[in-house]
């Protein structure tokens, strides 16, 4: 029975009851769940002083410095701006520590008190972590809110929290925060993380604007206390008190606060650091998604407590070819060369669409060998083989856009596509590890396993949680369904934070079992594969019942055309009272001038959009894409509206994470609808 011994070493989980609704373990904590990383290191602050105590002459947090910023007009009279970076510079673990500590002190001199919220709107950067331990020290809970927000999103979470004090960015000072200040009486202080300028003349009556350095000399002065203060009055966090309260820009309806408690926060990063393999003071993190999504800060704090350094970029300079990198300098990657990157699909696919288009520009011989060997790997990864003659001659190119070094690729926020997962396993010669979690759960759920290469997975539960499914009788998904259990998701463990702040109404989708612990009711359908791993499988608000019955489950259909490559974003919208499908696409710009010119086609990339011709030209292709995806007849999108403008978190139409805002979608192609559906 060697076969049975080898699987039984494959299993990732199993059900703790025997039931096949579960709850389903990791094999490592089918006794007990595993909530902390080191013995009485139960708070963040405590984490960071561990840290630093363990790793104090090492890098911490790196930033690059900007050595000249140009624009660049380009060949349509846009003007870009393009910088030209240097190298990293790094605090050290003590000095971030004493940074952190100072601008606690500083904060507590401008009066802010242990047990009152103080809110962080601000781009992911070194100054983010800093100001966040500095609240952490001092038992400020931080309200954290997206870069991104809208006015009235940021209006309404500032006001809920009724915060006097904000950490933010000049930027974003003066291109959000300004006009929102007559609407958010109760602030009345607003650090600024830049240096320059250090006067901020203008600001209304009672507002005082300050620079982080002014803060964080007042926290020098010796009548501003130390750090850490005495815990006579609560100064010191304790498990239970909230850390952080993190806004979700939500798919539906206006954002949401989760409060979640440092032992929330210690018991999922717990979870996440278990499958990472050999991580350790030899990695290099590279941080660029918002820090205020909970993936981010997750393994942000993973890398701090395990002594990795974190180097800082955007975006927008990722990468050599990213937007704002001048052509012919480097981008982030490059010059960090990080071993360790989280990444939500939309940027992965677009390395993949990248990737693409430069293999069609090559000649004819070097892609047939870049075929060869892609497939030839492939195949030698799914019996467990590596190929290093094959990684050295044909895939050294591809791996170096991210910097030649990645060894870890953390995928989160939303379903990552067959092709893009294997295409990222294959060329850059890294595993990647497909995540589930929600902000509801500290972003800890599932991660697959390193060197488990199966797609359009999760993984199995963490070390930190468990998982059952629930039968959902409406949808039709049961746990006795065959051949695998399914059911809507849930999440149980000390990683499932405390509910929605000040919304009694929104916290019924948790929940506290006999033997005291909590959960949450995700709202995702999942099934449970035989060897313990999650695959989610639909959503439950997603689900329309079309007019002659047939239940079209949106998700699913939008996964399964993302795959076309003429596709860079797209939405399936159904009402109830049709009998088909119709679809929003943004589609991709080089493939769809490549088609307009074989059908002959001309126009502009707003023109294209524009012609009914070639709406049925690409809802050809997406059908065609549709059915060797094996869709259902009635899945299919029927007519199509063509958007030439990209939907980006700036737009409102997506959220930080790029899922889609369906509600606002739905108002912007509202028109569309009315025509699509025949005008009724």
């Amino acid at each position: 029975t060697r076969r049975t011994r080898k699987f039984k070493t494959l299993l990732k989980a199993q059900s703790v009851t025997g039931n096949p609704e579960g709850p389903y373990r990791a094999m490592g904590a089918t006794k007990r769940l595993v909530s902390s990383l080191h013995p009485g290191v139960d708070t963040l602050d405590k984490v960071f002083e561990y840290a630093s105590r363990r790793f104090p002459d090492r890098d911490c947090l790196g930033t690059r410095e900007v050595i000249k910023e140009e624009d660049e007009r380009q060949d349509n009279g846009k003007v870009f701006k393009k910088v030209i970076l240097g190298q990293y510079r790094w605090w050290s673990y003590a000095e971030t520590h004493r940074a952190a500590a100072r601008f606690g002190n500083g904060l507590a001199a401008l009066g802010q008190k242990a047990h009152n919220n103080i809110a962080i709107f601000c781009e992911t950067r070194a100054e983010w972590v800093i100001g966040a331990q500095a609240c952490f020290m001092q038992n400020f809970p931080l309200v954290t809110l997206y870069s991104t927000l809208g006015g009235p999103a940021i209006t309404h979470a500032l006001n809920e929290t009724e915060v006097t004090k904000i950490i933010t960015s000049r930027e974003l000072l003066e291109t959000r925060l300004k006009f929102i200040l007559l609407e958010v009486p109760r602030l009345q202080h607003i650090i600024v993380v830049d240096d320059v300028p250090t006067t901020w003349p203008g600001y209304p009556r009672g507002i005082s604007v300050h620079n982080m350095a002014a803060v964080q000399e007042l926290g020098t002065k010796p009548e501003n206390g130390k750090y850490p203060p005495d815990n006579t009055d609560g100064k010191r966090p304790a498990p239970s008190d909230i850390a952080v309260i993190m806004y979700t820009s939500g798919s539906t309806g206006i954002p949401k606060g989760v409060m979640i408690s440092h032992s929330n926060i210690i018991a999922g990063i717990t979870g996440m650091a278990e499958r990472i393999p050999n991580l350790g003071e030899n990695d290099t993190y590279i941080g660029y998604l918002p820090l205020a999504h909970v993936l981010e800060l997750s393994a942000e704090l993973v890398c701090v407590a395990h002594g990795c350094r974190i180097g800082y970029s955007s975006p927008q300079t990722l990468a050599d070819q990213s937007t704002k990198i001048k052509r012919g300098s480097k981008g982030d990657t490059s010059v960090l060369q990080p071993t360790l990157m989280a990444a939500v699909p939309e940027i992965m696919d677009r390395i993949y669409k990248n990737v693409m288009s430069k293999l069609e520009e090559m000649s004819s011989p070097q892609r047939t060998l870049f075929t060869l060997a892609y497939n030839y790997k492939l195949e030698q990864l799914s019996k467990g083989h590596s190929t290093p003659l094959c990684d050295k001659l044909v895939f050294k190119k591809v791996r170096s856009l991210l910097g030649g070094k990645i060894r870890v690729l953390l995928s989160g926020g939303a379903p990552l596509s067959a092709t893009t997962q294997r295409f990222m396993n294959v060329c850059f010669c890294c595993p990647v590890g497909q995540g589930y979690g929600l902000t509801e759960t500290c972003g800890a759920g599932t991660i697959s396993e390193m060197w488990d290469y199966s797609t359009g997975r999760v993984g199995g539960p963490l070390v930190c949680s468990e998982i059952k499914l629930k039968d959902w009788v409406e949808g039709g998904y049961s746990s006795t369904d065959m051949p695998n259990p399914r059911g809507e998701i849930l999440i149980g463990g000390p990683n499932v934070t405390m509910g929605y702040y000040k919304n009694e109404s929104k916290n019924q989708d948790f929940f506290v079992d006999d033997n005291g612990q909590r959960w949450f009711c995700t709202g995702d359908i999942g099934e449970m594969h035989p060897d313990g791993c999650l695959k989610i499988i639909d959503r439950k608000k997603d689900l329309v019942k079309l007019q002659a019955g047939e239940y079209v489950s949106l998700g699913k259909v939008e996964s399964m055309l993302k795959n076309c490559p003429l596709i860079d974003n797209i939405c399936a919208y159904a009402n109830s009272d049709e009998t088909y499908v119709i679809g929003f696409v943004v589609p991709n710009q080089k493939n769809l001038l490549l088609l307009a010119e074989q059908y002959c086609i001309r126009g502009s990339l707003e023109e294209l959009c524009n012609n009914s011709a070639m709406e049925e030209v690409v809802l050809q292709v997406i059908t065609e894409a549709a059915l060797s995806a094996q869709l259902e007849r009635f899945e299919i999108p029927r007519k199509i509206r063509l958007s030439p403008d990209p939907w980006t978190p700036e737009t409102g139409l997506v959220t930080d994470a790029f899922k889609l805002k369906r509600q606002q979608l739905k108002s912007k192609y509202q028109d569309d609808i009315e025509r699509m559906y025949g005008g009724k």
